[in-house]
């Protein structure tokens, strides 16, 4: 059996058991359980941009498909009930985008004319109109407060 330091193996968790890491802040060893360790690995997800799903059923020309704002990375799907001549998707605020954020939307019907509004942030390369099924993907630069698109 391998051990750490001649630690024995757990054969079994739960939520109170420790874990041994060493605090940066404290510059020691220290101990915390899977309950607390779990909530910040959930942080840590949160943070980097976890995704969220959305959906829009528009049922008019004209109409707008907001992504909520949140530093969460979003899936929007866009379910029209035909075929619009136009449509907006509004982006998260810029001050609630983050780094390496990514929003990708697919759409079930054509939008023959699509403005996708950077809601404060710059989009390179949106598309301007959507087939039946088509999706694309953008992604947030956090440096230059821009949202490219790259699928």
């Amino acid at each position: 059996m391998t051990t750490i330091n001649e630690l024995s193996t757990a054969s079994s968790l739960s939520a109170g058991d420790q874990v041994a890491l060493y605090a940066q802040a404290q510059g020691d060893t220290r101990k915390t359980s899977l309950t607390t360790l779990a909530a910040f690995l959930a942080t840590l997800n949160s943070a980097s941009g976890g995704q969220v799903t959305q959906y829009s059923a528009p049922t008019t020309t004209g109409f707008t498909a907001t992504i909520t704002n949140s530093s969460a990375s979003a899936y929007l799907i866009l379910t029209p009930t035909g075929t619009f001549a136009a449509g907006t998707i509004l982006l998260p605020a810029l001050a609630s985008c983050v780094d390496g954020q990514t929003v990708t939307v697919t759409c079930t019907q054509i939008v023959t004319t699509l403005t996708v509004d950077g809601n404060g942030a710059t989009v390179n390369g949106a598309p301007t109109t959507l087939a039946a099924n088509g999706f694309f993907t953008l992604k947030f630069d956090g440096v230059l407060k821009v949202w490219y698109r790259v699928g």
